[in-house]
């Protein structure tokens, strides 16, 4: 198969051209001498006009190069965002993950709009102890269920009102309505964060039930061994 060979610029032929055209206009050539001259200016324009054309040629080059990498990556770009991330936990857990998520990103702006200091201490503490309900979630999975409760009803229950308090008080009015309810919610993120702190320390149960059975295991093995203090403890001894 024949390669097909690049076409150049049309320019320098067209000066050819218009050289001869000017030259027997303004000086007819009726001899050998004049046609020889115009041949020579003809020569030397085609010159210059072919030099000018490669030179904005290459010009061009390097610059639809540059467009063209930025157009790639751009694609490449976008085609990155559109992949979905691989999930990095198990399907149970990593639902766990998003809601949690979503639930903080959400508390973090009720925090940042709502002024009263009160309230933003409050709001601060429940994103605290519920980014921890979550993250039990991936050290010890069998307590998703539980957790799960948790983020389908009681964090946006309370996310819910926090809302209606916000609305409440950019409404600007100190009505009896709006302030005892208000005051409701304020006395309910009370009740929610002891609630929450409680669930977080029993999903710690399981654990707690487990490192115990350990140490009782290893004193037991150390004190046949005769490795434990006179405490019958391990590790009484290490200092002995």
């Amino acid at each position: 198969m024949k390669k097909k060979k690049k076409k150049g610029s049309t320019s320098p032929i067209y000066a050819i051209g218009l050289v001869f055209l000017l030259f027997s206009i303004l000086r007819p050539i009726f001899s050998l001498g004049r046609l020889g001259v115009a041949a020579v200016l003809a020569a030397i324009v085609y010159g210059v006009v072919r030099a000018v054309a490669n030179s904005d040629k290459e010009k061009k080059a390097p610059a639809q190069s540059a467009k063209q990498q930025q157009t790639t990556a751009q694609q490449a770009a976008e085609t990155k965002k559109q992949e979905p991330e691989k999930p990095k936990y198990a399907p149970e857990v990593q639902a766990i993950v998003d809601e949690g998520a979503r639930a903080h990103s959400e508390l973090q702006r009720l925090y940042a709009v709502i002024p009263d200091l009160e309230v933003k201490h409050k709001i601060q503490e429940i994103i605290s102890v519920s980014d921890k309900i979550v993250e039990d979630a991936i050290h010890d999975p069998s307590d998703v269920p539980q957790i799960k409760k948790f983020l389908d009803y009681y964090l946006p229950t309370t996310i819910k009102l926090l809302n209606a308090y916000d609305r409440m008080g950019s409404q600007g009015i100190q009505g009896e309505n709006i302030s005892n309810t208000m005051r409701s919610i304020n006395e309910m993120l009370d009740t929610a964060i002891d609630g929450y702190r409680k669930l977080l320390d029993g999903l710690f149960a399981n654990q707690a039930m487990d490192i115990e059975t350990d140490i009782a295991v290893m004193n037991t093995l150390m004190q046949r061994e005769g490795l434990a203090g006179q405490s019958g403890q391990f590790g009484t001894a290490a200092g002995r």
